[in-house]
């Protein structure tokens, strides 16, 4: 009786799952999987064949786009029990992704796609002489209530200007042009999109004043327009993008004086405006940056000391960088209270004085790069610090800057430095205790390179030949 029992028990589930089974084959199981809006899927279809040709035929070759057919680079939501598109991506990102033909073209369906969030291309346009390819100015309307991302990355035959018609994208969070072939002013309907987190431009050939009404951008965490042709200066309503995190101005020409309302960005972590063309020297309200990690100026020719910044307030200094910006003065001893920096870079300057041998405590630095400056003196670094440091402790290029004998035994010595010049001191024949004087050193010198008697310096008369001078010498580095 329990044997058969436990065979019925066998039976119903075998049963119970074949049913499952042919339920799910025959569609039962679809209850409740929402369909695609048919506008919406023709639309995704047109869309993409634009860019990738008219052989390509998405209803054959993905019959269900947000379903058990996914398109590499598409991503769907449901709205209203129905998908849509959510998330668009062209280029040849991965192999199988949706790679643009050479005369790749924007169709008006693409802005059809309702809920579309994200939109990226990317080394989609490629050829900037024989097909180049610019923007649509049209369309982007249709995208104002739902586009949040949009991005266009390594598309060298992308060209012209940027469309005004940008500026109604209300809810973009992102725009990203990242070397493009663009050209042309920045619209300053741009600062009209008070939603957006983050702001790259880098790598085009975008010229003119960067826009006052970026001040207005409240909640930009990255502002990167690096790598252009943008002149003028820095505007002052920069200092209103107090959530700012990344500020990225470097490889421009800009001009004039690095504006005092710079200081009013304490978030911000990396600043970088090397190769324009600042100047005026350092702006005070710099050292109010108090969450800064990475600050570039090198070559801008800012000129100006060292000592009108309180180094000791950015504690959070990784890398220093500001070579090349016509320093002058010496070198703060309070630089060595940056205990977190890694990277020091003073190379180039017209810096002066003795270097202060605080810098070598510093416990994580592992590049000081002081050469082409006119520092002078004898370098008190531990021959520890030589070691550790290598190469990547660069102070060449100064004339009067040399390093104690002693530091040839060890054979860390720092490259392209001379040793310091070792005085011999010689006692007069007959004396306990009167010492040469220096002229008389002197004196002693060149009459003995000259092989001439030196009888007229005291009342013994003695004559020493180079050899005996040698001899003198080899003594006194054994002492």
């Amino acid at each position: 009786m329990k044997c058969c029992t436990g065979m019925d028990r066998v039976i119903l589930v075998v049963f119970l799952v074949f049913s499952l089974g042919v339920s799910w084959c025959y569609g039962e199981g679809d209850i409740g999987v929402s369909p695609m809006e048919k506008a919406e899927q023709e639309a995704l279809y047109s869309a993409i064949q634009g860019f990738m040709g008219n052989w390509w035929n998405g209803s054959d070759l993905f019959p269900d786009p947000c379903g058990w057919t996914p398109i590499e680079g598409v991503s769907c939501d449901v709205y209203d029990g129905l998908w849509y598109v959510t998330s668009l991506s062209i280029g040849s990102i991965h192999d199988n992704s949706i790679n643009c033909v050479t005369k790749g073209e924007y169709r008006a369906q693409l802005f059809e796609l309702k809920h579309l969030k994200s939109l990226s291309f990317f080394n989609c346009f490629t050829s900037s002489r024989q097909h180049p390819v610019t923007i649509p100015s049209n369309g982007w309307e249709m995208l104002a209530g739902s586009l949040e991302s949009l991005e266009f990355r390594s598309n060298s035959g992308l060209v012209g200007k940027i469309p005004t018609s940008f500026g109604c994208l209300v809810k973009l969070q992102s725009l990203v042009l990242i070397e493009n072939g663009l050209t042309g002013e920045i619209p300053t309907n741009i600062g009209n999109l008070i939603n957006l987190k983050r702001l790259v431009m880098s790598g085009n050939w975008f010229n003119g004043h960067i826009p006052e009404i970026f001040g207005g951008l409240r909640e930009l965490l990255i502002l990167d327009l690096s790598r252009n042709s943008l002149s003028g200066p820095m505007p002052l309503t920069i200092g209103a993008m107090r959530s700012l995190l990344k500020l990225d101005l470097s490889n421009n020409q800009l001009e004039g004086k690095v504006p005092k309302e710079i200081g009013y960005l304490k978030n911000v972590t990396l600043l970088d405006l090397r190769k324009n063309k600042f100047s005026g020297g350092l702006t005070q309200s710099l050292q109010e940056l108090y969450s800064l990690e990475e600050m570039v100026l090198s070559n801008n020719p800012i000129g100006g000391d060292l000592k009108s910044i309180e180094w000791q307030n950015l504690k959070n200094l990784v890398i220093l960088d500001l070579s090349s910006m016509g320093l002058v003065g010496e070198i703060p001893e309070s630089m060595a209270e940056l205990k977190r920096v890694r990277f020091l870079g003073l190379s180039n300057n017209k810096l002066t004085g003795n270097l202060p041998p605080k810098l070598a405590t510093m416990p994580c630095v592992g590049a000081l790069y002081l050469n082409g400056n006119n520092l002078t003196g004898e370098l008190q670094f531990s021959e520890w610090f030589y070691g550790k440091m290598g190469r990547r402790f660069g102070a060449w290029n100064n004339p009067n800057l040399c390093y104690p004998f002693y530091v040839i035994s060890t054979g860390h010595m720092p490259y392209g430095v001379k040793p310091c010049k070792q005085e011999v001191t010689l006692l007069e024949p007959n004396s306990k205790s009167r010492l040469v004087t220096g002229d008389e050193n002197k004196k002693f010198h060149v009459m003995v390179s000259l092989g001439f008697s030196t009888s007229g310096l005291n009342e013994f008369g003695w004559i020493l030949t180079v050899e005996i001078l040698v001899v003198l010498l080899l003594f006194n580095s054994f002492i």
